[in-house]
């Protein structure tokens, strides 16, 4: 159990299962933010150009591995970007590799950088099959792109149009629906048979679609998939304070330079590294469930990747603090989630 009271928290050293580092001077400046709290994060293979290959991904580790700075412990578990073209031997090539421990499905022009994702999910089904044949989890965002389905339910759409036919064509594959927002996604997760897991950002548990709009456009609280009703983030509370271990920590942290979302065409993506775990125990306070965090943090993701717990703890304790307003991103700059905003909470 973690040593809680109503002012401190202490737990398991934790993990990012979703994360986005970009790479050159951009993920020199966002990486130490994740190392300090996390004892590993699961990679984004979103780049330009992505990663697709092992080769690719190793040479990606060595780069992420060389920006760490000295003192910090960290470990970038490493994915492949899925294609309509990855062919079924990569797949091998990534399981034997060790150091790659997923395939990330973006359904193509779903999200940044998706243009080379998958276009008909069927061209995929034997790279797939192997995958299933090899326990390589498949990494989803769950929407579909067509674009007369509204926004708010291409999520809920994904599950029945996508998600289920492909579960049923393979029930053995292991599949996390990623940075889910919706009832429709949780209650999803929670009741289906088989390998299924989900991951649940801070942001998607803090706030609803209004926080988007007041006062005029907040670009930074816009993220895809956006944020939706009241009853969804209550869904998304209930389910990340559940104790289901189907259910773990993923920030979807996304950085963007404070030009590119503040800007007549704005990028989709929250930057959360930077205070990640005290927006987590924000959200876990709110729900009166401090107790459930190490759960969600440090003990579900590696119980469903198969990987040992962490060694080490982290400690928040309650008080109250303002988030920069504004942090270097190599040669630009980025406005984390509520900068200028006091929270309640700090990571020692």
């Amino acid at each position: 159990m973690p040593n809680t009271s109503p002012d401190s928290v202490t737990i398991t050293r934790p993990d990012d299962w979703h994360l986005h580092l970009r790479d050159g001077a951009a993920m020199a400046s966002v990486l130490p933010h994740t190392a300090r709290q996390f004892g590993r994060a699961i990679v984004m293979p979103n780049l330009k150009p992505p990663v697709t290959a092992t080769a690719l991904a190793a040479a990606y580790r060595d780069r992420i591995l060389a920006a760490l700075p000295a003192g910090m412990t960290f470990e970038p578990l490493m994915t492949l970007y899925l294609t309509d073209n990855t062919p079924p031997d990569e797949i091998l090539r990534a399981k034997d590799s060790g150091f790659i421990h997923a395939v990330k499905l973006y359904p193509a022009g779903a999200t940044t950088n998706s243009d080379a994702g998958v276009t008909d999910l069927v061209k995929c089904y034997k790279t797939l099959e192997t995958m299933q044949e090899v326990g390589m989890p498949l990494l989803v965002h769950g929407e579909v792109t067509d674009p007369e389905i509204d926004i708010f339910d291409r999520e809920a759409i994904f599950i029945e149009r996508v998600l289920q036919p492909l579960r049923q064509a393979m029930p053995k594959l292991k599949v996390v629906l990623e940075h889910i927002t919706t009832q429709d996604a949780a209650q999803y997760v929670a009741r289906a048979e088989g390998p299924i897991a989900a991951t649940i950002t801070a942001h998607h548990l803090l706030y609803n679609r209004n926080e988007i709009f007041k006062g005029g456009i907040r670009p930074h609280y816009y993220c895809l998939p956006i944020l939706k009703r009241e009853i969804h983030r209550q869904a998304l509370v209930a389910a990340a304070v559940s104790g289901n271990p189907r259910f773990f920590l993923g920030t979807d942290s996304a950085p963007h330079p404070k030009g590119l979302k503040e800007n007549a065409c704005g990028c989709a993506g929250c930057y959360t590294a930077l205070h990640a775990m005290e927006l987590y125990a924000q959200a876990f306070d709110q729900a009166g469930a401090l107790d459930k965090l190490e759960a969600f943090a440090s003990f579900n993701g590696p119980a469903f990747y198969d990987v040992p717990r962490n060694a080490g703890s982290v400690t928040l304790q309650r008080q109250s603090w303002t988030v920069p307003v504004e942090l270097p991103l190599g040669d630009a700059s980025i406005v984390p989630l509520n900068g200028g905003e006091s929270i309640n909470w700090k990571l020692l």
